[in-house]
């Protein structure tokens, strides 16, 4: 709204993901040595003072370009000690026979969030403003806090902080000897670079392509939401019954040949179907490679191989969110969503084809490891 410039959504969603990048691997190393719930609680926290300040900015009329970036970026370090750490400890919360299961429903929750989130957003912005929506954020995190202080568990335990055992290339060196688990995290590390092109260049399709604002926006976001939950719903049901090298390749081509389709696509509710497939197949990969990478790696080592998912996820996904704006101003949004949902599909086709798989369903796979 301030510049109108296209290339500047991608500079803030980078922005936002790109300390993952830079900082995820040391931080799955913090969660394999020191108490997960504690982390959680600070990164939290800090999280929720970003938000009232963009507010707080907002609301005086003092906000800058400049402010939102910086902000960003303070918001990526909380992503990038958050997002490993929550993993370690929803490992530490459940039996690993139900693990599959516990992913899929977390897996669910962030996705539904990533998209309901903004769509909620969307249609508040319309009649508010965004300072207003910023502070309700902000509020938000007091449920988050209250409820990760409420609760009551045995913390598996660590070793010593100091103890060269908790050295970073143990968990690169682990994730890149396991077959199935080098296979599906790099299809993870591609597809991020690519299938989120359409969600941050949203905002050009609502305005340009379905002529509409704030509202077409949120509705947009949130259909996507709610294939993404459909999609998370599906994965726990199914939880132990499915194959999860074949849905990870599956779930990939599926995202990318709907990013063509919506790519192409000039009908709203139309767009709306293509959307919601699109929603249920990125939750589908994540989750699915989530679970597979979860139940094949010691517990010593999660936080670790963990922080490597969460790059891979999160921090290429910055990456691929700034080329997405760079892009975008010279071939346009449509043709730029078309070439990376064929990336995406590309790699899907070459991983069902190439990768290792293992025949044994989840619950198998979880129960006969050490």
């Amino acid at each position: 709204r301030i510049t109108q410039a296209s290339s500047l959504l991608g500079l803030v969603d980078s922005g936002g993901l790109a300390p993952v990048l830079l900082c995820g691997l040391p931080s799955g190393g913090r969660a394999d040595r020191y108490a997960c719930k504690s982390l959680l609680v600070t990164a939290q926290t800090v999280a929720m003072l970003q938000a009232f300040v963009l507010a707080a900015l907002t609301l005086s009329g003092h906000v800058q370009t400049w402010h939102i970036v910086v902000l960003a970026l303070l918001l990526g370090m909380v992503h990038a000690i958050e997002m490993p750490t929550r993993h370690s400890f929803l490992a530490e919360l459940v039996p690993r026979t139900d693990l599959p299961n516990a992913i899929a429903l977390n897996s669910g929750m962030f996705n539904l969030a990533r998209f309901a989130g903004p769509a909620i957003a969307g249609w508040l912005v319309a009649f508010t403003g965004e300072g207003v929506v910023f502070l309700i954020n902000g509020c938000t995190f007091v449920a988050v806090l209250a409820g990760l202080l409420s609760i009551r568990y045995r913390p598996t335990a660590k070793p010593d902080p100091r103890t060269r055992g908790a050295a970073l290339t143990a968990g690169l060196r682990y994730a890149w000897s396991e077959p199935r688990i080098r296979a599906a995290l790099l299809l993870l590390g591609g597809t991020s670079l690519v299938t989120t092109s359409y969600s941050v260049l949203m905002p050009v399709f609502s305005r340009e392509t379905f002529s509409g604002g704030a509202e077409i926006l949120g509705t947009l976001l949130g259909t996507a939401g709610a294939g993404a939950l459909v999609g998370a719903l599906y994965l726990a049901y199914q939880s132990g019954r499915q194959r999860l090298d074949q849905h990870i390749g599956k779930a990939a081509m599926a995202a990318g040949g709907g990013m063509v389709a919506f790519s192409h696509t000039h009908t709203l509710w139309l767009a709306m179907v293509v959307l919601a497939v699109v929603g249920f197949s990125l939750t589908t990969l994540v989750a699915s490679t989530n679970t597979l990478v979860q139940v094949l790696v010691p517990d010593g080592l999660r936080g670790r191989v963990m922080a490597l998912f969460s790059v891979l996820f999160i921090g290429f996904v910055s990456l691929g969110n700034l080329s997405a704006g760079t892009v975008a101003q010279h071939l346009g949004a449509s043709n730029t969503v078309t070439l990376f949902g064929t990336f995406a599909f590309s790699i899907g086709t070459l991983y069902l084809w190439l990768a290792p798989k293992s025949d044994e369903p989840a619950d198998e796979q979880s129960a006969d490891h050490p």
